[in-house]
């Protein structure tokens, strides 16, 4: 049984019901009561404030039998705006959605350099943009959260971004002092392990998500919640080693799991064998539909590879579901077969092994319900969204 002071047991109830309702999309006060076990009094209370500010609305159902018509609640998705960013080595995303998580407006900007002090008065001026396009809301942008390809520490400082060369980059703080506003700074993986879990696995608790695009990351989620680590970096799976002595990586050590598995990787080596440059997903594509011979052998080592990494972190975690987040992957119908046919370890163990809805709006899509989640301040986040409404970014060759 839970106790404390009367301002705490209210708090508590209110995540709750703000849980609930949007979980349910549209509910009545009776249904609420009874779901939550709340009596009805608590349920009018609470209601009320959350009415008076604009948190909620009411609707009337429409029904054909006779009496009154109930009044529904549901969550004001116009109230305010949650703002993504993917902060990554070749273009920075922004992405606007409501309450509900649903995408209205994305922006790509394109980067030409790795200075810090260019990249921070870019995000300034568009944070600022945004800032001012939702000015007409209740409560305008409830929450920023930027996802960084590299190691974040607990205290949301960025201890290292390999593709840009920072080191120990107060990131958040620099926006705050710039923008008046303080965004979260999380590692990249981590969102979009939160976004699988929010948008698509409500039913999953345990939950891995492998992003294989530049480098490899993990985002973990344990018990419904994000697992960092001590000092914030765990999910640092591409620097495993897989080969001893392998080839060199960035991070100092050689034959990592990245080096082998992710898409850069896989470009990198098809290029170098091939002799051509500037090899895209549409060649990849059409050497999957040729059934082209040396593409066939690169695909087959990359999904070697990937499945020893895969084996490793599943007698690691153990998971419920795990996630893989491959443009490469999505494209290769087989693949996910192949994938499952190589995890045949007696001691291994899960439940499900898919591929990706979200592609490179993974990141985005997390950072967007990470701040609604944190805005509203509930215990856990269950949003939906059709596929079509995700926005449609650009997928570039990954090197």
């Amino acid at each position: 049984m839970v106790t404390g002071d009367a301002s705490y047991i209210k708090k508590i109830n209110r995540s709750f019901l703000i849980s609930k309702i949007i979980e349910h999309g549209f509910i009545s006060r009776a249904e609420l009561s009874k779901i939550t076990g709340l009596n009805k009094a608590t349920i009018s209370v609470q209601v009320a404030d959350l009415l008076n500010e604009e948190l909620i609305i009411e609707t009337q159902q429409e029904h054909n039998n006779l009496g009154r018509r109930p009044i529904m609640l549901s969550l004001n998705r116009k109230a305010g705006y949650a703002l993504g960013i993917d902060l990554d080595y070749k273009h920075i995303t922004f992405t606007l959605s409501d309450l509900l998580g649903s995408p209205l407006s994305t922006e790509i900007v394109d980067l030409n350099t790795s200075d810090y002090d260019e990249i921070l008065e870019l995000l300034v001026k568009y944070i600022k943009d945004f800032q001012d396009k939702c000015t007409d809301s209740r409560y305008g942008i409830v929450g920023i959260v930027i996802g960084v390809h590299g190691t974040v520490t607990e205290d949301e400082v960025i201890k290292f971004v390999p593709r840009h060369n920072w080191h120990n980059k107060d990131l958040k703080s620099d926006i705050e002092a710039k923008a008046g506003i303080s965004p979260y700074i999380k590692n990249n993986a981590n969102l979009c392990a939160f976004a699988e879990q929010v948008y698509k696995h409500h039913h999953s608790e345990n939950l891995l998500c492998v992003s294989l695009y530049s480098g490899i990351g993990l985002g973990i989620m344990i018990n419904g919640e994000l697992y960092e680590g001590y000092h914030g970096f765990a999910g640092e799976m591409g620097h495993m080693i897989i080969v001893p002595n392998g080839r060199p990586c960035n991070c100092g050590n050689k034959g990592c799991w990245e080096q082998y598995s992710s898409e850069s990787t896989f470009f990198k080596q098809l290029s170098e064998k091939q002799n051509i440059d500037d090899i895209d997903y549409t060649d990849i594509q059409k050497r999957l539909n040729d059934k082209d011979s040396t593409f066939s052998e690169e695909m087959e080592e990359f999904i070697n590879y990937l499945s020893i990494g895969l084996n490793n972190i599943i007698n690691l975690h153990n998971p419920a579901t795990i996630v893989l987040n491959s443009e490469l992957l999505k494209m290769n119908e087989g693949a996910l077969d192949e994938i499952k046919g190589n995890l045949t370890s007696s001691v291994s163990s899960f439940e499900e092994l898919l591929i990706s809805d979200f592609g490179k709006e993974a990141t985005v899509m997390g950072a967007c319900s990470l701040a609604i989640k944190n805005f509203l301040n509930i215990p856990e986040l269950k949003l939906s969204i059709d596929d079509q409404d995700l926005p449609k970014l650009t997928v570039d060759v990954p090197v």
